[in-house]
């Protein structure tokens, strides 16, 4: 799927990728990567290669939460794909809109966050209310009454937790990736 909107950083050169050369450190840090889940060095990890203890600290946020979290795939990448929508991250949208896709999210929901367009009626009740949250915590940078309400009726004190923490550690990578330039993935 082509984008609907602009990803403001698309095409730009990169301005702070990878160290031209690597110490120990960070040497450790690249093939931990190079033999982990992730596979490679990708993403935000090319610029955190700056800041070993950095890298290993968000890698292993990020691991709890896209691979050992409690959330449901679709929920989860649903809600990678809304923040990174919400923040014009290339990256991130285009890693995880095949990955929620996959799991089940609706073409015609993705098509709509795409574009900026309210998600379409009989969107699954927690995909909807995920949406609400991220695009009010990211905006708002907290939850309203109401919005907390609805996320403790849809879901326990621990899936909350980790729902908001997923949506700060997305906006996080997402934010590096966009200072740094950071291209989308290569097919």
């Amino acid at each position: 799927m082509t984008s609907a909107l602009r990803f403001p950083e698309a095409g730009l050169p990169e301005r702070l990728g990878p160290p031209p050369s690597l110490d120990p450190a960070q040497q450790d840090a690249a093939e931990a990567l190079i033999n982990g889940p992730r596979r490679g060095v990708h993403g935000p990890f090319r610029p955190l290669l700056h800041c070993p203890p950095l890298l290993h600290a968000a890698a292993a946020l990020g691991e709890g939460l896209r691979y050992r979290g409690r959330l449901d795939a679709a929920l989860r990448e649903w809600t990678i794909c809304v923040v990174a929508r919400e923040l014009s991250n290339v990256f991130e949208w285009d890693m995880h809109l095949p990955l929620a896709a996959a799991a089940g999210v609706p073409a015609a929901a993705l098509a709509a966050l795409d574009a900026g367009e309210p998600s379409p009626a009989g969107l699954r009740a927690d995909l909807a209310l995920a949406r609400a949250l991220a695009c009010e915590l990211l905006r708002q940078h907290r939850l309203s009454d109401a919005t907390y309400a609805g996320a403790r009726e849809q879901w326990d004190e621990a899936a909350v937790v980790e729902l908001v923490m997923l949506v700060g550690y997305f906006a996080m990578v997402c934010w590096l990736m966009n200072v740094s330039h950071t291209p989308g993935p290569v097919a």
